[in-house]
């Protein structure tokens, strides 16, 4: 494995594409509306400062260089970067009697380029609030919310019900853009209540309560005010898109920014799934990696929202070309690499690029030669990157419903890391994927080999017999946690809703929701026990081995514990049930002298599995995928990947050989298959930034091919001469090497 140098990412940044001459994409289809054919954003994020220094000229240059077909221009809300004929739209400080956003949106449309006017909607000036204090949100004791120097504007006042919508049609009659998108637009969110005259009547109306006084989510009226709060946000959603429709025509769509995070998307009131049953388009606002979920967090969350969008839909995803993260510098230019990488893992889910600065003039200039070549390989190779259908073996379930009911205020330990440990186990095992919406299991779980809950309590009864009707026609299940434990609510049920299918019951009562952070000096005991015939010292009281191990503990031969440190709900397994694993409780771990196991067994089940006519089924009580997406103990990824492998018994359609770390998408077109190989390998795989690209390689591809496939061989990135070896439907080559990622056509090209 060769250490590129920064010279070399550069060089591999700017390397030529492979040019793909004589098509149209579906996406360009000139009958379409604007919404279906925009592929590629770019969005100069004006600052108060730039209307004296905005180099229009310059910029509608760089549009070309990046083979944008839409910008973002800053229009109003918080600032407006125009002559407002309302004398409470705040003007930006320096722009003096210039209309810079009819300027840059003439510029655009002249240019052939879609324009969408940016709004920032949830807060005002000082003088806004002195004129209308009933419109901003109000904290019990009657003090206004306030955000730095501005107020929070409440979503159920007349600022949201009517100020939002003249300015609107104000913004779309000056600059006849083709929509709106809006940054911050769904108002106060849950960490804070608004006792406003507004919302104490609207929610009174509505429940006949009044407001709760406090965050509290055992209470009934709480969860009812939660649920409100969401409705809201979607009659928002419905009364912007009224009002800039009614401006400026049927496509001219508001669209209201979106997180990559369902976390966020709770913490903001926003229901992806109602969201995207009403957009055209999603404009994700999902700018950059954390260390815990990595790049290939990208290309999740766009095939998540592609699941509740639909994958003939874009999404466009503001992708910072500054440093992002946790101390952000929105001046200084982000390593290309970094930006690169999470720009190409965006694509492998799905996602459409839409270069992002702050300012329209910077000292560090680095960052102008970042977007363009990913930009260019994107519009030669967009035909292969839109209009596609996922292929895959295994459905990860996810519930924005179990985030706010089960996760309450603590969604990244009991929600967010459970499965971000499954998805990385995935990856790691090169096993194609999709999120799956608990709500659609019937619709998108049909071809799958396998579903998993990775701890998903709070399920619908719905929710769990869909489930059950996926076993029913053979597909596997693997649970783990607490999975089907709680309704959709959160409330919890006197056993599993699926204790049946788990072949096992919550022993006591149910467990309370709470635990130390810590991890604990825990272990899991395999069965059955080998060590008696494996080379090491003797201690005189080794258990004789006795029988064949089950598959899923494959290559832990030389070992009859692992390390655990998690949670694990103490369960009855039924007769019949097999368990391969059982639980060690704690013990000291400091100081060494006292690090022995006073219990060194019990009969408490790590896991349980059994099998259903063709299905197989897995039940872990112990939380690995949690330990896993926390601490990345390579054991915890491979007992993971084994019981994934075992439940899909052969029906995963992707088999892939050599070093590294890579993320595997695959898609289907008509008469060809089209896999996105990531390179994640790196020095900065858990720690942004990344600086540095490490090339791997060969790697050795096996694909199971459809019917209708073609025998062609297309290298996109490098262009690299490849053949294709056909064997009983299966497809086989190599992939010589992989800087940063490479696309393979199989098939027609």
């Amino acid at each position: 494995m060769d250490h590129e140098t920064r010279r070399t990412v550069m060089a591999g940044a700017q390397a030529a594409p492979l040019a793909l001459a004589g098509f149209a994409p579906a996406s360009q289809d000139p009958g379409a509306p604007w919404y279906r054919r925009a592929c590629r954003w770019g969005q100069t994020n004006i600052t108060e400062r730039d209307p004296v220094r905005y180099d229009i000229g310059w910029w509608r240059k760089y549009w070309k260089r990046t083979r944008v077909q839409g910008v973002i221009i800053n229009a109003g809300g918080i600032v407006a970067y125009y002559p407002s004929q309302y004398p409470l739209h705040y003007r930006a400080q320096f722009l003096g009697g210039r209309d810079l956003y009819g300027e840059l949106a003439r510029a655009a449309h002249e240019d052939g380029l879609f324009v969408l006017a940016r709004m920032d909607s949830n807060r005002a000036s000082e003088e806004f609030y002195r004129r209308h204090p009933d419109w901003f949100a109000h904290d019990a004791a009657g003090r206004p919310y306030r955000a730095a120097d501005k107020y929070v504007s409440c979503v159920n006042s007349p600022y949201y019900g009517e100020w939002i919508p003249k300015i609107l049609r104000e913004i779309v009659e000056r600059g006849r853009p083709e929509g709106v998108t809006d940054n911050s637009w769904s108002g106060l969110g849950r960490d804070s209540i608004c006792y406003c005259r507004n919302c104490e009547d609207k929610f009174r109306a509505r429940s006949g309560k009044s407001i709760p006084p406090k965050k509290d989510w055992d209470d009934p009226v709480y969860r009812e005010w939660i649920r409100w709060n969401y409705d809201r946000r979607l009659e928002i959603w419905d009364l912007n898109n009224r009002a800039t429709q009614a401006a400026g025509g049927k496509d001219c769509l508001w669209i209201g920014m979106n997180s990559g995070s369902i976390s966020s998307q709770s913490r903001a009131f926003r229901d992806y799934r109602e969201i995207c049953r009403r957009a055209g388009i999603i404009m994700l606002d999902h700018q950059s990696r954390s260390d815990a979920g990595g790049f290939q967090q990208n290309a999740d969350s766009g095939k998540l929202i592609h699941g509740l969008l639909g994958w003939e839909k874009l999404i466009p995803e503001s992708m910072a070309m500054y440093q992002a993260g946790r101390t952000p510098f929105r001046l200084s230019a982000k390593p290309a690499a970094e930006a690169r990488m999470w720009m190409l893992s965006g694509f492998a889910g799905g996602i459409q690029p839409w270069w992002h600065h702050v300012g329209a003039y910077h000292e560090d200039r680095r960052a102008y030669r970042t977007a363009e070549p990913v930009m260019r390989w994107h519009q030669e190779n967009e035909r292969f990157l839109v209009n596609r259908r996922p292929v895959a073996a295994a459905g990860v379930v996810w519930s924005q419903a179990n985030t706010d009911f089960y996760g309450r205020d603590r969604p990244e330990d009991l929600v967010d890391l459970p499965y971000r440990g499954i998805v990385q186990v995935l990856v790691r095992a090169r096993i194609p994927y999709l999120p799956i919406h608990a709500g659609q299991i019937e619709r998108d779980g049909s071809g799958l080999a396998v579903l998993i809950l990775p701890d998903v309590a709070a399920l619908s009864d719905a929710q769990c017999s869909a489930i059950r009707g996926f076993v029913q026609k053979g597909g596997s299940l693997i649970a783990t946690g607490i999975s089907t434990l709680c309704n959709e609510s959160g409330e919890r049920r006197p056993d599993f809703a699926l204790a049946d299918l788990f072949k096992a019951h919550l022993r006591g009562p149910a467990p309370e929701r709470t635990w130390a952070s810590s991890s604990f000096h825990t272990y899991l005991r395999l069965s059955p026990e080998l060590r008696a015939g494996v080379d090491g010292p003797r201690a005189g009281d080794e258990p004789a081995p006795g029988g064949r191990r089950h598959p899923v503990l494959a290559g832990f031969e030389e070992t009859d514990i692992l390390p655990f440190g998690g949670m694990l709900r103490g369960v009855e397994a039924e007769a019949g049930a097999e368990v391969p694993l059982t639980f060690v409780p704690a013990f000291p771990v400091y100081p060494p002298e006292t690090a022995w196991m006073r219990e060194p067994a019990t009969d408490l089940p790590g896991m349980v599995l059994s099998t259903r006519g063709n299905s197989r089924i897995a039940y872990l009580p112990a939380d690995l995928d949690r330990r896993y997406g926390r601490d990345h103990l390579p054991d915890h990824a491979d007992l993971l990947a084994n019981l994934v492998r075992w439940a899909a018994d052969g029906r995963i359609p992707l088999e892939i050989q050599g070093s590294g770390l890579v993320e595997c998408n695959l898609y289907a077109q008509p008469g060809r298959l089209v896999l996105h190989l990531v390179n994640l390998t790196s020095a900065g795989t858990w720690r942004a930034p990344m600086d540095e690209l490490i090339r791997i390689g060969p790697l050795k591809v096996r694909v199971r091919l459809p019917q209708e496939s073609g025998r062609g061989l297309r290298f996109l990135v490098s262009g690299a001469a490849g053949s294709l070896s056909i064997s009983r439907g299966w497809g086989s080559f190599e992939v010589p090497s992989i800087l940063d990622h490479e696309v393979v056509v199989i098939g027609t090209a």
